[in-house]
């Protein structure tokens, strides 16, 4: 996990130089783009974690306006409970980014996390999300209280609702949108869609001519299906009931 965490630092302090730079681009030339997923989809870890570090690149956070969604395919159920697609551990873990969205809001500080949380999915050692608010400087308390407590529920139906709302629907995640457009399984790709989206005047580096040009005939991104089945629910609930006793024992100390 060393190289893992030294990738997480690199992609911290380069979101760091992006949001302390003064940026000549206004709120209106910006590009909206919205990430919709899950946490356990492996697709939405490896878009995470070895496609969307690519926006703090060459200066094109700048013209980026960058959200992220964590309730993906997730269904809302009788008395506002959620059922994941992976398991009650992803709805854990969406509700753990969510909270962290929620406390720091600042994208210089929740998306260093989120990025941290996703490398540990994408290598399977999610339980070990603890980890990362000491690798960050992070105070776990903001975020353990905010999912033991009922904000984060309060969180996730918020998102339930915004996810839900979509026009059109969304049929799988990662659900990657720019400026209101999805691209659905082009959605690797986002950088030369949000190069094509940009209307502004300032010049930026990383929308240069050969990456404004969208290609054609590439291979279809994979992605997890809204109707996929969950699977080896009595595994993952154990898992579950482990990570929520361990966020009430942080939450209490």
């Amino acid at each position: 996990m060393g190289s893992s965490f030294q990738r997480t630092v690199s992609i911290f302090l380069a979101c760091s130089l992006c949001f302390t730079q003064i940026s000549p681009i206004s709120c209106e030339e910006k590009v909206s783009l919205v990430l919709y997923y899950e946490s356990l989809c492996p697709y939405c870890s490896n878009f995470i974690v070895n496609y969307l570090p690519k926006v703090f690149k060459n200066g094109l956070i700048d013209v980026v306006d960058l959200k992220l969604v964590p309730w993906g395919n997730t269904k809302l159920q009788a008395n506002n409970t959620f059922k994941c697609q992976h398991g009650p551990a992803e709805c854990f873990l969406d509700t753990l980014e969510a909270c962290a969205i929620d406390a720091w809001p600042d994208l210089n500080e929740h998306f260093p996390f989120i990025y941290c949380v996703e490398s540990l999915v994408y290598h399977k050692n999610y339980t070990q999300w603890e980890t990362c608010f000491e690798k960050l400087n992070l105070k776990a308390k903001l975020v353990t209280d905010c999912v033991g407590g009922g904000r984060g529920k309060e969180l996730e139906l918020r998102y339930a609702a915004e996810t839900k709302a979509l026009q059109p629907p969304h049929k799988y995640v990662p659900w990657v949108v720019v400026d209101g457009q999805p691209l659905y399984d082009d959605y690797r790709d986002f950088i030369s869609y949000i190069c094509k989206a940009y209307k502004g005047t300032t010049p930026i580096p990383g929308c240069s001519s050969s990456v404004n040009v969208i290609k054609m005939g590439r291979k279809i991104s994979p992605f997890c299906l809204k109707q996929a089945a969950i699977s080896k629910l009595s595994t993952i609930s154990s898992t579950f009931t482990s990570l929520v006793n361990r966020v009430k024992l942080a939450a209490s100390a």
